[in-house]
């Protein structure tokens, strides 16, 4: 079931979404080579104590899942996509970072996720993180009243197939609230005009997943949580919790760090 919130249920979640902007921040700006992903996890943990606010990650257990997620970010480095396990590796000079983070304050809980590169960057992976970028900025943009699911899975997936990147087909965004993982699903591929009519009141996380290689294939790694691409190419991943209103996509989780984002007061376009 799909659960519309109130403009002042919107409103708590914007709030959950500004700790979430603000730990992604504080995580990019610590990211230097030499820095361990179990260092950037307590910088995460650190601005979520600051904001009494708790994490949505920490001991998650889905159904496929072998452990409790051990961590309040998941942080994949080049070829691992999503869902990676905060280790006591250390960051190298060109590693290409996804972190993926979540807050939960006053009940209801924001989701987000950037993706950048450590030390000197390669070409192609500023390409895939831009385009990465330019894919929710594409989603957003058609999260608007009267079009449908598919309108922004088709979106999001144009912009991915159009750069010649792949797309790991069964994991995509999701609705938010209460909960990290609401109905309805929002794939990152799919046909214009299909699927559910997004309306005032749903919130969305819209979470494109580009793997570099072209190819859409991926695999588990043995901790059953990090996916990686099954060709070993790099992956960028890019998210944004963003509210459907009448007046156009609001997103909650806008950061204010000067980096690639999206305006929080995107215009509405109909399509």
């Amino acid at each position: 079931m799909v659960e519309l919130k109130t403009d002042t249920s919107i409103d708590a979640m914007y709030a959950a979404g500004q700790v979430v902007g603000r730990a992604l921040t504080a995580v990019r700006e610590a990211a230097d080579v030499g820095v361990s992903l179990l260092e950037l996890d307590e910088v995460a943990h650190g601005v979520l104590r600051g904001a009494g606010a708790g994490s949505p990650f920490l001991g998650y257990r889905p159904s496929f899942a072998p452990t409790p997620f051990p961590a309040v970010i998941c942080a994949s480095v080049n070829d691992a996509i999503v869902h990676g396990i905060p280790t006591g590796y250390r960051l190298r000079d060109g590693d290409l970072v996804s972190i993926d983070f979540g807050a939960e304050l006053d009940g209801w809980v924001g989701d987000s996720a950037i993706s950048f590169v450590v030390g000197e960057p390669r070409a192609a992976d500023l390409r895939l993180v831009e385009t990465a970028e330019r894919a929710l900025a594409a989603g957003i943009e058609a999260a608007v009243v009267g079009n449908r699911i598919g309108d922004i899975a088709h979106a999001v997936g144009a912009v991915c197939r159009a750069a010649g990147y792949g797309i790991p087909q069964d994991f995509g965004g999701h609705g938010v609230g209460r909960r990290m993982h609401e109905d309805p699903p929002v794939p990152n591929e799919g046909r214009p005009g299909r699927g559910l009519a997004l309306r005032h009141g749903m919130v969305l996380a819209i979470e494109p997943m580009l793997i570099g290689g072209g190819a859409d294939g991926y695999h588990e790694a043995p901790d059953g949580w990090t996916l990686r691409t099954n060709d070993g190419s790099r992956a960028a991943h890019a998210e944004h919790t963003v509210a459907i209103t009448d007046a156009g996509p609001r997103i909650l989780t806008a950061r204010q760090d000067g980096a690639p984002n999206i305006s929080a007061d995107a215009p509405s376009h109909h399509s």
